[in-house]
């Protein structure tokens, strides 16, 4: 956590990941996000993991450092009041319809500069989750060897349109402080993934073969660099993308007079060219497997640091947790009360900033934590009036000793 955002409101009302990623970065350097939801939590407040009490762990990791108002959003008034919170806020996240009760043009009305970012999922406003967008851009028909496609598990795509709903968002008021103008910004999941493909060659790397990239398994496009298996039954990836990285690869396995005996039958020079190591890996793979597998990986893995050459074990996410640099030494996690009640290391801002003091990371909020003193300060809704709204059922709040965020 750190404060160079410090002064800034966002209002957020969103779900599920992309949406959610962009305020929580926000917040993880210094914003005040205000996460307004449906009363007893929207759609995604169980996504799983949960604990056994139904505690999503998901959810409140993605909105740790938020504060929460809870609303009934089903009835006019409430909905009245996120608007009210919108405009009396100036900048506002979300992925609810671009029509509606939240459309920009909607919100804009008696405040012009200010600024929303929505996150859709297709550019015409129908439907998209990250796991078919992924598959609309044929990444699944790219991973694994095939022919099935492989889902990846990761929501790239989610997590690189959150954090570029977090940088628009940013730009937006970067513009308005020179124009006093603001605006809607719209960012697809969809656009985010068929541009990413486009920024990393692929669009026109099809367009100029005419035909789809093979499947490759393990190996890496482009590159010499693959899992290999060691004496001692560890699966490794190696990925060499330097010429000294390459000598000293071939140094560390002994492999010298082999490879130049490649290099010779078949009349090319690996020492600076990645594509001909990956162009001729029949000849160069079968060398380095036959290497490795008399080798255990410790011993492997003390030559490969001494060379600087990049590699790893293939570990599970529970060993990765247990990797000190990964997690108990590493300072951009720390502890904190969780709404859960259930204690582990909580990641803060992914940056590091050696000339300022972080801060520790800060819990997610309770449902309708911050209802009263939000509404008060935002919309100067009198005690009498809070009392109201919330008997009523229109304002929900936090109960005491409530577990539930």
């Amino acid at each position: 956590m750190y404060d160079l955002l410090a002064g800034l409101s966002v209002i957020e009302a969103s779900s599920f990941v992309a949406s959610p990623t962009a305020g929580l970065y926000c917040a993880q350097m210094g914003a005040e996000v205000i996460r307004v939801d449906q009363i007893g939590g929207g759609p995604d407040f169980r996504r799983w993991p949960v604990t056994e009490a139904n505690d999503s762990l998901y959810w409140e990791n993605l909105n740790r450092a938020k504060k929460s108002v809870a609303l009934d959003l089903g009835r006019p008034e409430g909905r009245e009041l996120l608007q009210a919170l919108v405009r009396a806020t100036g900048q506002f996240v979300t992925n609810f319809p671009v029509g509606g009760f939240l459309s920009h043009d909607a919100l804009a009305e008696g405040r012009p500069d200010l600024i929303t970012v929505r996150v859709m999922g297709w550019a015409d406003g129908s439907p998209a989750l990250d796991y078919t967008v992924n598959n609309s851009v044929g990444y699944p028909m790219l991973t694994g060897s095939g022919p099935e496609p492989v889902n990846h598990v990761l929501p790239a795509w989610d997590l690189l349109t959150g954090a570029y709903a977090a940088f628009a968002l940013l730009a937006a008021i970067q513009r308005r402080g020179t124009t006093g103008e603001g605006g809607e910004v719209r960012i697809p999941l969809s656009d985010v993934a068929i541009g990413t493909v486009a920024n990393l060659g692929g669009v026109a790397e099809v367009l100029y073969a005419g035909a789809n990239r093979p499947r490759l398994g393990n190996a890496v496009y482009g590159l010499f660099g693959r899992d290999f298996v060691t004496r001692d039954g560890q699966r490794t990836m190696i990925v060499v993308v330097t010429p000294r990285q390459w000598a000293n690869l071939i140094a560390a396995l002994g492999l010298g007079a082999a490879v130049v005996a490649v290099e010779t039958a078949r009349g090319v020079s690996f020492a600076t060219d990645d594509g001909l190591r990956f162009t001729h890996r029949d000849a160069l793979y079968p060398l380095f497997e036959a290497a490795i597998a008399v080798r255990d990986h410790a011993d492997l893995a003390a030559a490969f640091d001494a060379g600087g050459i990049v590699h790893s074990p293939y570990r599970t996410m529970h060993d990765a947790v247990q990797d000190p640099a990964l997690v108990a030494d590493n300072p951009i996690f720390g502890q904190t009360h969780n709404p859960s009640g259930f204690a582990y290391p909580a990641a803060g801002a992914f940056a590091t900033l050696p000339q300022l003091d972080r801060r520790p990371p800060a819990p997610a909020p309770r449902n309708g934590a911050h209802s009263e003193e939000i509404l008060s300060d935002r919309l100067s809704l009198s005690g009498t009036e809070l009392a109201r709204l919330i008997d009523a059922g229109i304002v929900g709040v936090a109960k005491t000793g409530d577990r539930s965020k």
